[in-house]
């Protein structure tokens, strides 16, 4: 077997070398990686976390996040003593370039030794809420079966009071959603949508 020795690779029209081949044996790619699949193909970063802009949940009814890359795999929605006014429970929706679905959740938020709630219009968080609590954790969204859109969910979250942080309780939700198209955005807002966001602040990331 022979070996081709070479420093670079570079296609004819380019301006710069498009992979480097470095002397400890890594190489270094000149720009974004494209298949030339539709079904793969993509511009945004290959492998490891990819983060949003943090976004304070200080008013408004809603937050989403838009944007997010096809191809992505693994989202995870990170919350900050993230407080509302009212009693419904906090949730996640999906959506894609149509919009956020709101109808078609399976699953349940439980909060420790209190109370179940079964899932409808979006990931719920827990099992009850209200205006004196705050909440702070990880949910995380997975893709199932990216031929039809099938997401999991989980979430791992605190229940606490929204004055002093001190923890209530442990929230827990699971869950699955068939979404109609490719996700490209994610909503936190309350179970019905009409609760107003008082305090803390949220965050997701996305993994390919």
């Amino acid at each position: 077997m022979s070996t081709v020795e070479v420093t670079a690779l570079k296609h004819e029209s380019a301006v710069v070398d498009n992979i480097t081949l470095n002397s400890d044996g890594t190489s270094t790619l000149a720009g974004n990686l494209v298949f030339s699949d539709a079904s793969v193909q993509t511009t945004a970063p290959i492998g490891g976390i990819n983060f949003g802009t943090v976004v304070a949940t200080t008013s408004g009814t809603s937050i989403d996040f838009t944007g997010v890359p096809a191809g992505v795999k693994k989202i995870t929605v990170m919350f900050n003593e993230v407080s509302t006014n009212g009693t419904s429970i906090i949730q996640i929706q999906i959506g894609t370039s149509g919009g956020i679905q709101t109808s078609g959740y399976q699953g349940v938020g439980f909060t420790t030794n209190t109370t179940m709630t079964a899932m409808s219009g979006g990931f719920l968080l827990s099992g009850v809420w209200a205006a004196a609590y705050s909440k702070s954790g990880i949910a995380t969204l997975s893709i199932l079966d990216s031929s039809d859109g099938t997401w999991t969910f989980n979430s791992v979250t605190s229940l606490e009071t929204a004055s002093t942080q001190v923890g209530v309780a442990q929230d827990t939700g699971s869950g699955i959603k068939l979404l109609s198209g490719t996700l490209d955005r994610v909503r936190i807002t309350t179970a019905g949508g009409a609760n107003t966001f008082d305090a803390g602040s949220v965050n997701i990331s996305w993994e390919f």
